[in-house]
């Protein structure tokens, strides 16, 4: 057994958004640094305050900058923020050259954090929210197919049976990989429904571009983007995802940086459908061919899991927001982080063995 990374991962996984926030902060501060508060407008459990926090690491003017996402989907942030806090107890920033800088970000969703939601303060899959509002939106027929079976008005008994036997009954018609589109790869018409893109910029979204604005992030040469995510795959094993906006050349560039390991949509390797209004659509518009982007997305359990897991969760929200914070609404609660979480030492080791070979690999493409 790796002593030493058992103990970074009983060190760096946190039991809270709070617990994770002030690690981060206190991590920060004895490598040397300063962590800036972007605070949120929603508000916590016991109505504590918010923020997506921030720190720079290297030489400010630096033509190469990393950048490593954490709580992209609220419930996730576990995992990216235990990723982060051990690249800043390994040093990480001692290995940084002239002309190199990382940007660390926080808890991007922090009110899904908090909560232990994927979706953002105002319902939304962040992940989906990157679209340009003033084209026309994508089209999801499909999903609007499924609206109420995928968030159903009850949790269990008849409307249940008969929204899984229509679930049932499209898989069988459509396939699994036209189900996992439906559901999936985007919707923006129902506010209260799974993969909602949103009718607008959430906030979350807002404090990106303000961040990136803040760092200049615009006008560099490099700029090598990890955004860590939890749920899709194998337990445990990391997948570096790229996304179809990048394209294959986007592809290529991941590729040469990160290996052969790299999947796309395109090529029909990833474990993710073609999405819309993904964060990297973000990237793609600001920085074109000078940005890389990976999703760095660790497998938990199975899918029908997940989906029971988050139907749950939306319903709650849509339908009973009076027992949020009953013991119905904590038993939701425990049920989305342990799905997207799992607190269990050897997952918590694949992760940090997979980030900390990404991280290297990241931090040697800035030197070149």
């Amino acid at each position: 057994m790796n002593d030493a990374i058992v103990d970074a991962a009983n060190r760096h996984f946190s039991a809270t958004y709070f617990d994770a926030r002030r690690k981060f902060h206190d991590h920060v501060a004895k490598a040397g640094g300063e962590a800036v508060a972007y605070p949120s407008s929603a508000q916590g459990p016991g109505e504590k305050d918010l923020s997506t926090d921030v720190a720079w690491f290297g030489d400010r003017r630096a033509s190469s900058v990393g950048v490593l996402v954490s709580a992209t989907h609220g419930a996730e942030g576990y995992c990216g923020s235990a990723a982060q806090l051990d690249w800043l107890a390994g040093k990480g920033h001692e290995r940084l050259e002239s002309g190199q800088a990382m940007l660390l970000i926080h808890a991007l969703n922090p009110y899904g954090f908090a909560w232990d939601r994927r979706v953002t303060q105002e319902g939304c899959d962040l992940n989906r929210n990157f679209v340009d509002f003033s084209a026309p939106l994508p089209h999801n027929d499909a999903y609007d197919l499924l609206a109420d079976c995928f968030v159903t008005r009850e949790l269990d008994g008849p409307v249940v049976e008969a929204a899984e036997a229509k679930i049932k009954a499209f898989r069988e018609e459509h396939g699994e990989l036209a189900f996992r589109k439906a559901r999936s790869s985007g919707q923006y018409r129902h506010a209260t429904g799974v993969f909602f893109g949103g009718f607008g910029p959430t906030v979350a979204r807002r404090t990106l571009e303000r961040i990136v604005a803040d760092h200049g992030i615009g006008a560099r040469e490099l700029v090598v983007i990890v955004d860590y995510h939890t749920g899709l795959g194998p337990y445990g094993y990391g997948e570096l995802q790229c996304e179809a906006v990048s394209g294959i050349a986007g592809y290529e560039r991941a590729r040469d940086i990160f290996g052969l390991s790299v999947t796309s949509p395109d090529l029909g390797t990833s474990s993710a459908v073609t999405l819309s209004g993904t964060q990297d659509e973000y990237w793609q518009r600001l920085l074109g061919d000078r940005h890389v982007y990976v999703c760095l997305e660790y497998g938990t359990y199975s899918p029908e899991s997940g989906r029971a897991a988050m139907r749950a969760d939306h319903w709650l929200h849509a339908y009973q927001p009076s027992e949020i914070e009953t013991d119905i609404g904590r038993q939701i609660r425990r049920r989305v982080r342990e799905h997207f979480y799992p607190d269990r030492l050897d997952w918590k080791e694949m992760v940090l063995f997979r980030s900390r070979q990404v991280q290297r690999q990241m931090v040697e493409a800035l030197h070149r």
